[in-house]
């Protein structure tokens, strides 16, 4: 019961074979570019709380899509925003009431998010589930809950992680065991790649790097929001320390002590807040930096506009998204060399630095001094180069390719998976999570015989191919002349 097949009658069970004829594979192509899915995306970190998962989930939503699949998204509730709420093209969200344990993050006991899911999946009838962030338990819990279930599973990696620290050992277990039989992978940058093959001890053939993107339409240039008669650096970042928060607070009373037209504005919220409130108040700097606190994701151009240079001073980082919103307002980049970042612009739109407060100062030093000799690019040169490099589209487009390759691979039964832990997660590990996977099924099996399947009622599609929006385009574009008809 729990491994039967759902909505997956449209693709093949098994990979083609490597001899397959170049007009077979043709056809197999096109027969591709018409399939539909219906994926739910799956993370505690999505709006209102902002960051760059939250904003790759929405982005990538909207695009796949405009495609004409259906997205659903499965979050846990933010307050008083909990339920199902609905957003632009019948994107729906479902807000879960799950206990948030640590930074926006889910408690996990690997069974009671289960009925949940399992209803989320079944009333929108999901063939793929498609987790996001390492960071996110509620993402684990999705990919362990599906696979039961007997549904397709996609994981995006959108961090960085070590190997020393006990936090990392023990994710990177954590991970190991989610991904093991994952069916496909997705980092955001090479480095992220390589990092996530040897943490998780993968197949590097099931990974595939897909990096993200910014809308340039939404972060535009407007050089007429500066002040000319000061210098002000941008940061809009998580303020937690893999965010180099600490560094922060060591360059501003340094830069701020050298440059007396030098101010800071600094949008964004976390336990590190109260480190840059005792700086500013210790060198008495209320004036010249602005703590701003969270930001809007509609509100983040206006701050980035008024700004000449853009500071990142991350710890680690696997792609970076605000690098690349900053360079497309306009705005000169500094940024500490860590994880993925140099391959994230190029070497003239970024000033890398070494993480520490001497490198970065010195980044920013040079920086100003090109402002003020005025040998920097225009903003709207600078936006030019940028919004050429990532697009959602493109995004979505390769991340459609994932999900058709998905689609053709099998799910593995209770019996085989139970290998796969026990094999790729050593003796300990994989017995342990043998046995919650053994107990997860069964009370699977018991949720299916206190409410059958066939009980729960299917929901009315918001988006998709057969969502009302979906069969009014379909009208639209049948009535429309064909312009091969003359």
């Amino acid at each position: 019961m729990g491994h039967r097949k759902r909505g997956h009658t449209h693709a093949p069970k098994t990979p083609p074979s490597l001899d397959t004829h170049s007009s077979n594979t043709l056809r197999h192509s096109e027969h591709e570019q018409g399939l539909k899915h219906r994926i739910c995306m799956v993370s505690d970190f999505f709006y209102p709380n902002m960051g760059g998962v939250e904003s790759h989930i929405y982005q990538l939503s909207q695009c796949l899509i405009e495609k004409g699949h259906k997205v659903v998204i499965a979050t846990h509730a933010y307050g008083d925003r909990r339920g199902i709420r609905y957003l632009i093209n019948g994107l729906k969200v479902y807000y879960l009431p799950l206990q948030v344990m640590y930074n926006q993050s889910t408690a996990t006991t690997c069974f009671h998010s289960l009925p949940l899911l399992r209803c989320v999946f079944m009333r929108e009838r999901i063939t793929i589930v498609h987790a996001h962030s390492s960071f996110s338990a509620m993402a684990h819990d999705a990919l362990f809950h599906a696979k039961t279930m007997g549904l397709n599973t996609v994981f995006t990696d959108h961090s960085l992680f070590g190997f020393a620290d006990l936090s990392s050992v023990l994710t990177n277990k954590l991970l190991t065991v989610s991904l093991c039989d994952t069916n496909h992978i997705v980092c955001v940058s090479y480095t992220s790649k390589e990092n996530t093959v040897l943490r998780a001890a993968l197949d590097p053939e099931i990974v595939s790097v897909i990096p993200n993107a910014v809308d340039p339409t939404d972060f535009t240039p407007d050089p007429s929001r500066r002040d000319n008669s000061k210098i002000t650096i941008v940061v809009i970042s998580r303020l937690v320390y893999r965010k180099g928060i600490d560094l922060l607070s060591g360059i501003i009373p340094e830069l701020c002590g050298k440059h007396p037209d030098l101010c800071f504005l600094i949008g964004g919220e976390g336990p590190k807040r109260i480190i840059l409130e005792e700086v500013r108040e210790k060198y008495q700097l209320h004036e010249r930096v602005r703590l701003l606190g969270a930001l809007d994701h509609k509100d983040v151009r206006d701050v980035l506009v008024q700004g000449h240079i853009f500071l990142n001073t991350s710890l680690t980082e696997a792609f970076c998204m605000a690098i690349v919103e900053g360079a497309s307002c306009g705005l000169q980049v500094v940024s500490t060399r860590v994880g993925g970042i140099p391959e994230v612009l190029p070497d003239e739109l970024v000033t890398l630095c070494e993480p520490s407060v001497r490198s970065i100062c010195d980044g920013l030093e040079t920086v100003i001094a090109s402002i003020r000799a005025e040998k920097v690019a225009s903003p709207a040169t600078i936006h030019r180069k940028v919004r050429t490099l990532y697009t959602w589209r493109n995004v979505a487009e390769r991340t459609e390719k994932v999900y058709n390759r998905v689609c053709r691979e099998p799910v593995l039964p209770l019996s085989a998976r139970l290998h796969r832990l026990r094999s790729h997660c050593g003796a300990v590990a994989g017995s342990i999570f043998s046995f919650v996977a053994v107990i997860n099924f069964i009370f699977l099996l018991f949720l299916q015989w206190l409410r059958p399947d066939h009980l729960i009622d299917v929901a009315v599609d918001s988006s998709g191919p057969h969502s009302r929006m979906g069969q009014q385009l379909s009208k639209k574009k049948s009535k429309a002349p064909n312009p091969a008809v003359s």
